[in-house]
């Protein structure tokens, strides 16, 4: 995974209520073998007509928002099927942070498997960063070891779980965090089967 410590960029706003992951990446994406080409999946009924034309009044298609590393996004988001490519997507397209209310639970486990960070905030605190994102193109930086985002004209704290902060700034998934205590794993191991030998064919 990415290592995710101080990111800045551009914050785009989707604040519709329960987007969820068919919306996120369409089943038609979900053919292929491999983790690959996803980005083009993205919101692809939203990014694009039936000719396959970009939609000039999506907001991820506004020269403006071109790049943008953040999501402003409204309750519930993620919620539906359990497809991990929705955040594979996200992850390919260049999203690092979503911000919101609320997420589904499945899609946020996603989510931290793979190195996407989810803010929640209280709505007061998020409408105003809403609003100024649909006002016009609003640079935000999230600073994940001050868990604290800021803005022009302010800034807001944040709270993450602390094992998940650790292996995002890490950048270790859980099979990496796993890996960082492979030496005790194998001494387990090793001292377990001494005393069972039976187990081991011995």
């Amino acid at each position: 995974m990415t290592v995710f410590e101080i990111v800045d960029g551009i914050a785009a706003a989707m604040p519709a209520a329960n987007i969820d992951t068919d919306v996120i990446m369409p089943k038609v994406f979900l053919k292929g073998i491999d983790r690959s080409g996803l980005a083009a999946g993205l919101f692809h009924d939203l990014r694009f007509d039936d000719q396959g034309r970009p939609r000039s009044d999506f907001v991820l298609n506004r020269p403006d928002h071109a790049g943008a590393r953040f999501l402003l996004v409204g309750p519930n988001f993620g919620c539906g099927s359990s497809r991990e490519h929705a955040v594979w997507g996200l992850r390919q397209y260049g999203i690092r942070a979503l911000i919101g209310t609320s997420f589904a639970g499945i899609f946020a486990d996603n989510a931290a498997n793979n190195g996407l960070l989810l803010v929640s905030l209280a709505p007061d605190r998020l409408m105003p960063l809403i609003a100024a994102a649909e006002a016009g193109p609003l640079s935000l930086e999230i600073d994940l070891a001050d868990q604290r985002i800021r803005y022009p004209g302010g800034d807001l704290r944040f709270e993450v779980d602390a094992g998940l902060r650790r292996s995002l700034m890490s950048g270790l998934d859980r099979i990496g965090e796993t890996l960082t205590h492979a030496e005790r794993i194998r001494a387990f191991e090793r001292d377990y089967l001494g005393e069972r030998p039976w187990l081991a064919g011995g």
